[in-house]
């Protein structure tokens, strides 16, 4: 695993090791919320070199389609906002019109919820490993 920003550890559930790196789940169960962490030690997407970067985007790719899918979702807003966490990670929200903030950005307007039961999150872990998206789970 990749080590992570004690912000992202805090934050998320480590789902386990992707393509490119490290993905995880995003605590706050109010909406779908994916964060993949490339293994890279470049803190902004367009440092990557070209290979690396088309890699991680075609990643982002597959995961988007997979949360649009997985969660019946109506968008999905993806970005790389690393103000307050210098370490580059992707962000892959599931919205709907239905969601706790929308249509609003989930940065700064989406309050705290409960988390994912853990059945939750090994369904989860379960239907990305079936996808090939993770190419190992997190240690049970």
């Amino acid at each position: 695993m990749t080590s992570l920003h004690p912000q992202l550890s805090k934050d998320c559930h480590y789902l386990g090791a992707a393509g490119t790196g490290t993905l995880l789940l995003h605590r706050n169960a109010s909406l779908p919320w994916l964060i993949l962490v490339p293994a890279t030690a470049v803190a902004e997407l367009h440092e990557l070199d070209s290979a690396h970067y088309h890699q991680v985007l075609s990643e982002v790719r597959r995961l988007a389609r997979f949360v649009k899918k997985y969660y019946q979702c109506e968008r999905i807003n993806i970005a790389t906002i690393g103000n307050l966490v210098p370490q580059l990670h992707i962000h892959i929200v599931g919205r709907s019109s239905e969601d706790a903030c929308w249509p609003q950005p989930v940065w700064g307007h989406l309050q705290t919820s409960a988390d994912y039961a853990e059945t939750e999150v090994r369904e989860l872990t379960d239907a990305l490993l079936k996808q090939q998206l993770l190419r190992e789970p997190s240690p049970a």
